[in-house]
């Protein structure tokens, strides 16, 4: 038997030619020393069938294509008489990968690196593999500071050529920043620059914010930060000459060093508009409010640009642009600044794509969209759709995104892409008292029902003091104009022997239907009707307007309540909001012939104003009136309530305004409520240090408080309104919104009742 031989490597180092064979035609084909490879795959990447007639340059593209798979170490192609006989020695495989000594990652996350780098547990195994595994930790250790870290990786063979690859971590101790130190500071202290950066030399919460670990792309976006700083007030020169990162032998300090060089401050000497206006340019000129002799800023010329390239994309121009171009004079330390304007061509709206929407119903979200399709691109309702979208509550993001459609020179795509947030809400409502200690109240709702944008929600109370059961379901497109249909049916008991509050109890009963009407893009209107019957329960300690009131009218009381309300939303986003306004007017009447006669009417405003990119003021201000009419006298139980989270934090719940003596002799008072309420707020909002920008989940704040209420025929008095400040801490939990508070009496009177620490888990009902 004659075979002829060709080794994969030699053909790889020498021409086809340098071991000519016979050529042959193929008979039959056999594999031969495969293990875990079955033969169907070698022939399947085999590019010689039989019937083909192999030669050298036949038998050279075969080797370089079974060797170029990764199966294999080595490849040798053998003829033995007709037969073709490829001899195959395979690559072990990886059987299985065990870390040890990590951290910092866990092991699903180190895996998971290892598998996005293509290694991973039966794939084949090479030598330059374990070189491999090292580099990915290192680089993955390293955007922790972890600078010290010793990667050990052994492979240990295994029977049916396989081998289980050992990594061995040391990560070594953390290398933390130093100093930081900017040179070439002078308009501005390093202290104050130093303020500008994420990264510092650690503080007392270093350990949760790691603002004290170096990164490259952390430095990168601090150096911007400081340019930005510098370029907006007026330093058009500013320039980085160098920054410089060292770190000490052992690996564990690390010191950087920043070379600035400021310039000059400039002032703006003349600004004009260029370019092809195609909207008049009275019309663009309106958009530019920078005055000669302002302070170069390059936000402020920015926030014009993008005024003017919004004003532009109203009319259609997708993709104009506004190139500000400063002329600098050195000698005069003045800008000329030009504003070319580059409209473009004018694009309608080919189709609106959404995406993300895995729950959602797409045409949930279509309704929100007030851009239409085939229709000329509009920037103003391209945005209003998106911050309709955001507004529904059942997204935690929302993007808008601009595509051009290929081979068109005047179509663009809008996609839409969502991601969901869950829409089910199961809530707790947690207070104190003195004596009851915890009131516990829950809900369980749906805003999003079955992705129709519906919303059903159940609410129970289980306290000592309150007891409810309510059924709500509300269809906010109950027409296709977006007119809501609402219902509602509660039970609801309230005892309160065991608050600070006069003593009553009572027991109600009720159903209604709602409507609300929109009559523009951001006002409603809203209207009720109901029916209620409330049976009221008075105690030998029940105050003495309690007992005159049940004398006067009654224990029990079916009442006709008619509701109408208005409201503005002007926010951003209804989860998150950082800019716009949110007022309401709503009202209740007594209608005859109801047994009971009264009217309450109030007026609530919020106003969100950013104060930085992540920062934003709220003011908000709550007023409310109540009177009975027709010789009637408004119910107890229908008063208002300040004190605690919602009014005035500090201040124990609903213990704020008309107090009187209780009836245990002992000398103490009690809260009654009122019939006129003012309460407001103004709070300084800001993100969770540590958290990722993108993170709407929680919030930080710090705030003032203050409010109060006063009895029918009470003088209102503003010397009577009780203050606090403190901080505070929002979540939006898994299972509700949580907020705590630590609140600081500003003006506590003798009587008062406060309460530092409060805290709630969902919305107290």
């Amino acid at each position: 038997m004659t075979k002829t031989i060709i080794s994969a490597a030699l053909a790889a180092l020498f021409s086809p030619f340098a071991f000519a064979i016979t050529p042959f035609v193929v008979k039959d084909i056999r594999v031969e020393g495969a293990q875990r490879v079955e033969a169907g795959t070698v022939f399947n990447y085999l590019p010689i069938r039989i019937g083909d007639t192999v030669d050298d340059q036949r038998v050279s593209q075969a080797l370089k294509a079974l060797y170029a798979t990764g199966f294999f170490k080595d490849v040798r192609i053998e003829s033995d008489k007709d037969v073709l006989v490829i001899v195959v020695d395979e690559r072990p495989a990886i059987a299985k990968i065990t870390i040890s000594g990590n951290k910092e990652f866990s092991t699903e996350v180190l895996l998971k690196g290892l598998k996005d780098a293509g290694i991973s547990e039966s794939k084949n195994f090479d030598r330059s593999v374990l070189d491999q595994v090292e580099q990915e930790f290192k680089q993955l250790y390293l955007t922790k500071s972890y600078y010290a870290l010793s990667v050990r990786t052994t492979a240990s063979p295994l029977e049916r050529n396989r081998v289980a690859i050992n990594i061995d971590i040391q990560e070594g101790e953390v290398a933390t920043i130093k100093q930081v130190h900017i040179i070439g500071a002078s308009a501005y202290s390093e202290s104050k620059l130093l303020g500008l950066m994420s990264l510092s030399e650690g503080g007392w919460f270093s350990w949760w914010t790691k603002d004290d670990r170096y990164s490259k792309q952390k430095l990168q976006g601090d150096i911007e930060e400081i340019r930005s700083w510098y370029l907006n007030h007026g330093y058009a020169d500013f320039n980085v000459d160098s920054s410089q990162v060292s770190i000490t032998p052992d690996k564990r300090d690390v010191y950087i060093t920043i070379a600035i060089s400021e310039g000059v401050p400039y002032q703006v000497s003349t600004v004009k508009l260029a370019g092809d206006f195609l909207v008049p340019e009275t019309e663009l000129s309106k958009f530019v409010d920078i005055k000669p002799g302002e302070t170069f800023s390059r936000e402020h010329i920015n926030g014009v640009s993008k005024k003017l390239s919004d004003r532009l994309g109203n009319d259609g121009y997708a993709f104009a642009t506004v190139n500000p171009i400063p002329e600098l004079d050195k000698a005069t330390r003045t800008a000329a600044l030009t504003f070319f304007i580059d409209p473009g061509r004018r694009a309608y709206v080919n189709r609106i794509n959404i995406a993300g929407n895995n729950r959602t119903d797409g045409e949930i979200i279509r309704r929100e969209i007030r851009q239409m399709e085939s229709s000329w691109y509009d920037r103003e309702r391209v945005d209003r759709s998106k911050t309709r979208i955001d507004r529904t509550g059942f997204f935690d993001e929302v993007t808008v995104d601009t595509q051009p459609v290929a081979g068109t020179v005047d179509q663009v795509d809008l996609d839409v892409k969502v991601k969901e947030r869950s829409t089910g809400n199961l809530s707790l409502g947690v207070g104190f008292s003195q004596t009851e200690k915890v009131v516990l109240s829950g809900s369980i709702s749906q805003n999003n029902l079955f992705g129709s944008g519906n919303s059903l929600t159940f609410q129970g109370s289980t306290g000592k003091v309150n007891q409810s059961l309510s059924l709500s379901y509300t269809n906010p497109y109950y027409t296709k104009d977006g007119v809501s249909r609402g219902f509602d049916l509660y039970q609801r008991k309230v005892d309160t022997g065991e608050l600070s509050v006069g003593r009553y109890a009572t027991s109600s009963f009720g159903t209604g239907v709602r409507f609300g009407v929109p009559i523009s893009e951001d006002d409603s209107v809203n209207f009720g009707l109901s029916i209620d019957n409330t049976t009221v329960n008075i105690f030998d300690d029940s105050p003495v307007k309690y007992r005159a009131f049940v004398d006067q009218n009654g224990d029990s009381a079916t009442t006709l309540l008619g509701s109408a309300g208005w409201a503005r939303d002007h926010r951003d986003s209804f989860v998150y909001p950082t800019k716009g306004s949110y007022q309401r007017v709503y009202s209740e009447v007594a209608i005859p012939p109801a047994e009971l006669r009264y009217v309450r009417l109030g007026y609530a405003i919020q106003n969100f104003m950013p104060v930085t990119t992540s920062t934003t003021l709220m003011l908000a201000a709550d007023l409310g009136w109540a009177s009975g009419y027709s010789g009637k006298s408004l119910p107890f139980y229908k008063n208002y309530y300040a004190g605690g989270i919602g009014t005035v934090r500090g201040y124990r719940e609903s213990s704020l305004g008309p107090r009187v003596l209780n009836a245990s002799g002992t000398g103490d008072t009690e809260a009654i409520g009122g019939s006129r309420q003012l309460t407001g707020s103004v709070e300084y909002l800001f993100p969770m240090p540590g958290m990722k920008e993108k993170d709407r989940s929680t919030r930080l704040s710090t705030f003032l408080d203050g409010g109060q209420v006063w009895g029918t025929g009470d003088k209102i008095r503003f010397s009577d309104l009780r203050f606090s400040y403190g901080f505070a801490f929002s979540w939006t939990s898994p299972v509700g919104p949580l907020k705590f508070s630590i609140g600081f009496p500003l003006n506590k009177k003798e009587g008062d009742d406060t309460q530092k620490f409060q805290f709630q888990l969902g919305q107290i009902f």
